[in-house]
């Protein structure tokens, strides 16, 4: 049954991606009256799911972990994930191919684990089950600080917040965390690389970050039928059902503040539509700098928006084939020189002289994304955000011929060009100019320190009474599970349910 509110507000919200989305949910399932304005034509954002002559392509997100908040999320609405969405497991969790042709596949699967531990790192096995065992409790600890909301720095001195604080190992580096269980640097690499989903170099992401191989390993990586964008849709179908109102091609260009409070907003055809709270699910800088007036940001001037910290970017490359290859679901092919390769994305901005390569190969596990015979391959290549100026338009033909070439030799796809039929690129400078993120950094605000919990923007803005944050630049931070935390903190700031 639909929750009764005596006091319905009526409440807009910018952008229809994943954080839009919960939080629209969530609001109009209480009895608000819920209008979610999106610029583009179809819902998603970067989690949604595109199509060419018949293939079809996560635009963005490939992983879909921590499955429980997904769970919590539709159980609020009256929903059960498991009855509107096809998840499927993935085992294993990734391929994962070293330079000297290694091959490591992790599983979720504690058994098969074990047998792949003693084939290829069977001196690292003790390791395995006390990163397994202690980060359990660190995981169960850091739930927790995700859910808080940081708006008031008197949240450091509730009772045992500071006693816990070192439990989550923020002050030492991921690598370093990883370090305390294994000794091999292959398979360091191997529970560290997933500092990437963040845009960081484990030697500058903080330890913290440990717990997402450990949600991996323990609780298993899944895949919708249909692509990560089927997720958004059906948050679209449920929104509308809660009697949301969804508008597609509605491009907001500014926030309208009087006396500082947030009181509509302006469309790009002229209309004003007023309300009672603006929730904000754009890229929090760029949206900044495009839809709030700077005299409305004492906090985030557009110097301050500059000076921040940003994750690097990726080069795209979608290919439609004409075959298929035998390979898992997810792959990582690593580069040579773990450490000088992440360096040059994230602190020399340099194209990489030997990149890193994710590849997501999903036909086995998913039939949908392809005409019969044929498969989807989704390349994806951590590149520097656009503060390296990295001229893309004239080296974006030469670069993706460097990454086909290493697909083929290092990652054993050998006649891929011969079985292309489609293809599509996404350099950092569209993901900037088209789907318009600060820098085309495509996982928003770094998560250093000095950008983590408190001191990371908060969910309820601070400058303008009634605007309201969500999305990965937002507390707790980037990632779908992360984005639906943070919509949830937002509705209840929203409804008082929280102070």
């Amino acid at each position: 049954m639909k929750d009764k509110n005596k006091n319905p507000k009526k409440i807009l919200i910018i952008g229809a991606g994943p954080g839009g989305l919960a939080a629209g949910m969530l609001l109009a399932r209480r009895g608000h009256l819920v209008t979610i304005f999106e610029k583009h034509g179809f819902v998603g954002g970067r989690t949604s799911t595109f199509t060419m002559e018949g293939f079809r392509f996560d635009l963005g997100s490939t992983f879909l972990i921590m499955k429980s908040v997904f769970e919590e999320l539709f159980h609020k609405v009256g929903r059960e994930l498991d009855v509107e969405m096809d998840l499927q497991n993935i085992d294993p969790l990734y391929r994962l191919v070293y330079p000297e042709g290694k091959e490591f596949h992790p599983s979720s699967d504690r058994e098969k684990m074990k047998k792949e531990m003693a084939r290829c790192f069977p001196e690292e096995e003790g390791g395995y089950q006390a990163f397994l065992d202690k980060e359990s409790i660190k995981y169960q600890m850091m739930v927790p600080f995700l859910k808080q909301a940081y708006d008031n720095p008197r949240i450091f001195f509730q009772p045992g917040f500071l006693m816990k604080l070192p439990g989550i190992d923020a002050h030492i580096s991921l690598y370093r965390k990883l370090g305390q269980y294994f000794k091999g640097d292959l398979l360091k690499q191997a529970f560290t690389f997933q500092s990437k989903y963040l845009g960081m170099s484990p030697w500058h992401c903080p330890g913290t970050f440990s717990i997402i191989p450990f949600i991996e390993h323990r609780y298993g990586i899944f895949h919708p039928i249909g692509g990560l964008g089927a997720l958004t849709k059906t948050m679209g179908r449920i929104f509308q059902e809660e009697g949301g109102t969804l508008l597609l091609n509605q491009e907001v260009t500014e926030v309208l503040v009087e006396q500082g409070e947030a009181k509509g907003l302006q469309l790009k055809d002229g209309k004003q539509i007023l309300g009672d709270c603006v929730i904000m699910n754009a890229d929090f800088s760029k949206g900044m700098e495009k839809l709030v007036p700077e005299r409305h940001r004492k906090k985030y001037t557009d110097k301050k928006l500059r000076n921040m910290k940003y994750s690097c970017s990726t080069f795209m490359i979608y290919l439609g084939l004409n075959r298929q290859y035998d390979f898992p679901h997810h792959q990582v092919l690593f580069s040579s020189d773990y450490k000088k390769n992440m360096n040059q994305l994230t602190r020399d901005y340099q194209l990489p002289e030997d990149p890193a390569v994710y590849l997501q190969n999903p036909w086995k596990t998913d039939p949908t994304l392809a005409p019969p015979g044929k498969s989807t391959l989704y390349i994806l290549v951590p590149v520097p955000n656009n503060r390296s100026k990295i001229p893309w338009d004239t080296l974006k033909e030469q670069f993706k011929e460097e990454i086909l070439d290493l697909v083929e030799k290092r990652g054993g796809y050998p006649r891929l060009r011969e079985a292309i039929e489609v293809e599509k690129i996404i350099t950092p400078k569209d993901w900037e100019e088209e789907m318009d993120l600060y820098f085309g950094a495509t996982f928003s605000l770094s998560h250093n320190i000095n950008q983590m919990l408190y001191y990371r923007p908060h969910n309820r803005y601070e400058d303008v009474k009634d605007l309201y944050l969500v999305g990965g630049s937002t507390h707790p931070g980037s990632g779908l599970p992360t984005i639906l935390i943070s919509a949830a903190i937002t509705s209840e700031l929203i409804d008082g349910i929280r102070k």
